[in-house]
């Protein structure tokens, strides 16, 4: 059996109308410190975000999280999230804009990169 490591994870969400504290799930980022692996992922379904707020700006929000992945990467430009604990703490940190993380949780994966595909699926992609 493979060593399970710790990780932490947040799901990113999509809040059109903050004053309506409606929210779609667009992304997860998962943070495992002892296999140095910060690593996100999303999914935009197009329709469920429009059936919250017609205007909605998608390219905005596909900014957001291109810009979430980057930090994830160490393409911030900022030398205070050089340390990947310190990226995942940015990214996780609360915020009241479109793009928010919801709490962080916990877990054990043998394999960072598959744990987050099944998180994306379980949590982000609806069924079909």
């Amino acid at each position: 059996m493979s060593e399970l490591l710790p990780y932490q994870y947040v799901t990113l969400r999509c809040v059109p109308r903050v004053d309506r504290e409606e929210f779609v799930n667009v992304g997860v980022v998962l943070f495992c410190q002892q296999a140095e692996t910060l690593i996100s992922g999303f999914d935009l379904d197009e329709a469920r975000l429009r059936a919250l707020d017609p205007s909605v700006d998608l390219d905005a929000l596909r900014a957001s999280l291109e810009q979430v992945e980057a930090v994830c990467r160490g393409e911030a430009g900022r030398a205070d999230l050089s340390r990947q604990g310190a990226r995942f703490g940015w990214i996780a940190a609360p915020r009241s804009t479109v793009l928010q993380p919801g709490p962080r949780h916990g877990g054990l994966t043998a394999d960072p990169a598959a744990e987050l595909s099944r998180l994306l699926r379980r949590l982000v992609v609806p069924p079909q």
